[in-house]
């Protein structure tokens, strides 16, 4: 959250114009930037209307939370009123979504989605936006956990009439899921009058909320066979429930009006896009859509096949690489979920391709063409192998080659590193991604970060963590050779040796080793803990808790990195690769590797120097002994 008053401290704030000062600057102390003009006028627009209506109301002790972030995700909700139920007697929250839109219509296709005027692509109906936000706070917060009734939203647009946003309705209202109008604020009144008290002040169930337990986030891999088999185990919020309706309502139109389109969805880590590609599937799957999911990854592939598909070899056949539709039948599917699509590569022909099925035709243009509608879900700033071609821009060309139309859905709220945006900025920043250069850690109360000044030490912490119930795994960059896997009965050779801490890789192969998961199991196997992970075996995967070694092939000198690729023993890079394309793979490499956590990243450079960088932005060495 960025402030917590009662509602008639809000107002005097709001008047003086202190309110918006102190917002200004919690949220530059907590994010690390300063927040958008939007932002600032909503705040200055929204937050004073609000504050009068609880006070008219009779609701003055009622506590406001603003801005209040949604547990293990970079999402903020506007406000939410906590106080006690005036019939109950037990703690009630009201989410309060706040719009200045003085116009909304309905989609004609899908009344869960709307237009609004200042924005070109459809955005999610404010009764259902706020209405998955409290779903998801009752998933997620131990306040209301196992007590959904305690909580309920509502969409209050001050701005508007009921000529100009009447239509929103047409989708079914509830408790978690009302919307009031200028037009009806003594309705709104009515309402709040309805779920708090006035008598009681609300503080302490404000209390309450905020230190409500984290319920640990259903990781994707643990669910994914009742994601597909049974129903939806996520709450998809905003961005992502547009990308997700907006896919079949394409779905419902190539079948009404022999319709293709393509859909991408972009995001960086953690958006929630392989949560999105795994909902499409399930509920295609139930609907009996032919559809399919691709990768370009071994490991994510494989993985979904166990997981999903443990008990039925029918949900094994739905995941598929990208390079399984060289001699596929145009329009031979309904839908393909391409996920990880940055991975797409120039063509699926490789040196084992028979000469039969080498057709010259480009990989992208196969995906789009087996499928009516082709949906493409990536982070163009996870390309860590030459020749990788996945971009929004290479998926627009190729759709308008063909004539096809091509929706384009942006992701911005993450789940990863527990939803801490600060974490994801302080590493782009950190590895040169972003402009600016690095900066000093600031600790939330969302990611930890420290920093080991051995392997061993780092092993040991992330080994206590595991002690509490964690997962942990220990990965680093491609800076030391890789054995053959060794003959039947002979244990890993432990290849990544830092002085006397020896280690091996992942296991090579579909075949586990010495009680170590073959290497797709390893982020999701606890055996995996033992082994070194690459870049390859981690990427698509979340832990608890993330070991990094930045190897010699990216160090730390007077003022700036320098790459040193004669340092990777990563095969990918040829002679011919230029040096400004390894740099680029190489620091999009530890970008992946350090955004694996969800609870903490331990990080550990084999170069004192790094080391000591390290250690400057992140904190002394008595800071964190502790650990």
């Amino acid at each position: 959250m960025l402030f917590r008053a009662s509602a008639e401290t809000v107002a005097v704030m709001a008047l003086d114009g202190s309110l918006f000062l102190h917002l200004n600057e919690q949220y530059f102390h907590v994010l690390g930037h300063r927040p958008g003009p939007s932002e600032a006028r909503s705040w200055e627009r929204s937050i004073p209307v609000l504050a009068a209506a609880l006070n008219d109301a009779g609701l003055g002790d009622v506590e406001v939370v603003l801005e209040y972030a949604l547990p293990l995700n970079s999402r903020r909700v506007d406000a939410v009123l906590a106080g006690v139920h005036p019939v109950t007697g037990a703690p009630s929250y009201v989410v309060v979504e706040l719009k200045q839109w003085s116009q909304a219509v309905p989609d004609e296709d899908d009344a869960s989605l709307c237009h609004v005027e200042r924005y070109t692509r459809p955005v999610l109906n404010p009764i259902e936006q706020v209405r998955r936000y409290c779903q998801y706070i009752a998933n997620f917060n131990g306040a209301v956990a196992g007590h959904p009734e305690r909580i309920s939203g509502v969409a209050y647009l001050h701005n508007a009439t009921e000529f100009g946003v009447a239509g929103l309705r047409d989708i079914e209202c509830d408790d978690h899921g009302q919307l009031f109008t200028a037009g009806r604020r003594g309705e709104f009144l009515d309402y709040l009058r309805a779920k708090l008290s006035p008598s009681v002040p609300g503080a302490r169930a404000a209390d309450e909320l905020l230190s409500g337990r984290t319920v640990p986030s259903r990781q994707l891999m643990s669910v994914a066979a009742q994601e597909v088999r049974e129903r939806e185990q996520f709450v998809l919020l905003d961005e992502q429930q547009v990308a997700y309706r907006m896919v079949l309502n394409a779905v419902r139109k190539a079948k009404e009006a022999d319709h293709k389109e393509v859909v991408v969805v972009t995001g960086g880590p953690g958006t929630g896009k392989s949560v999105i590609a795994l909902s499409l599937l399930g509920e295609l799957y139930r609907q009996g859509v032919p559809a399919l999911h691709a990768t370009g990854s071994q490991s994510f592939t494989t993985t979904m096949r166990k997981v999903a598909g443990a008990r039925k070899r029918e949900v094994q056949d739905l995941f598929k690489y990208f390079n399984s539709f060289m001699t596929a039948g145009k329009n031979s599917l309904d839908v393909l979920i391409c996920d990880e699509a940055h991975r797409i590569r120039e063509t699926s022909a490789n040196r084992y391709t028979p000469a039969a099925r080498r057709t010259g035709k480009a990989q992208i243009d196969e995906l789009i063409d087996v499928a009516r509608v082709p949906v493409f879900l990536l982070d163009e700033h996870q390309v860590v192998r030459p020749g990788e071609m996945g971009t929004v821009a290479d998926i627009r060309a190729a759709a308008a080659v063909k004539g096809l139309g091509c929706s384009v859905v942006h992701l911005d709220g993450q789940f990863r590193c527990g939803g801490s945006d600060a974490y994801l900025r302080w590493v782009v920043r950190l590895l040169g991604l972003e402009p600016g250069g690095p900066v000093r850690w600031e600790p939330d109360d969302r990611m930890q970060l420290r920093v080991a000044d051995s392997p061993e030490e780092m092993e040991e912490f992330l080994e206590g963590r595991r002690a509490q119930g964690y997962g942990a795994r220990i990965s680093a960059g491609y800076c030391w050779p890789w054995s053959q896997a060794p003959k039947a009965g002979e244990p890993l050779a432990a290849d990544v040796v830092i002085g006397e801490w020896a280690r091996p890789w992942n296991v090579r192969g579909d075949r586990g080793v010495a009680g170590a998961p073959p290497a797709a199991l390893w982020a999701t196997d606890p055996a995996g803990f033992g082994q070194v992970g690459c870049v390859y075996t981690a990427q698509g995967f979340e832990y608890d808790w993330s070991g990094v070694v930045i190897g010699p092939d990216l160090v730390w000198r007077g003022d700036r990195w320098v790459t040193d690729r004669t340092a990777s023993k990563d095969p990918v890079f040829k002679k011919s690769t230029p040096d400004a394309d390894v740099d680029r793979l190489v620091r999009n490499t530890y970008k992946v590797l350090l955004t694996r956590g969800m609870v903490g990243t331990v990080v550990y450079s084999t170069d004192p120097e790094t080391r000591d960088k390290l250690r400057e932005l992140v904190g002394s060495r008595e800071a964190v002994a502790a650990f």
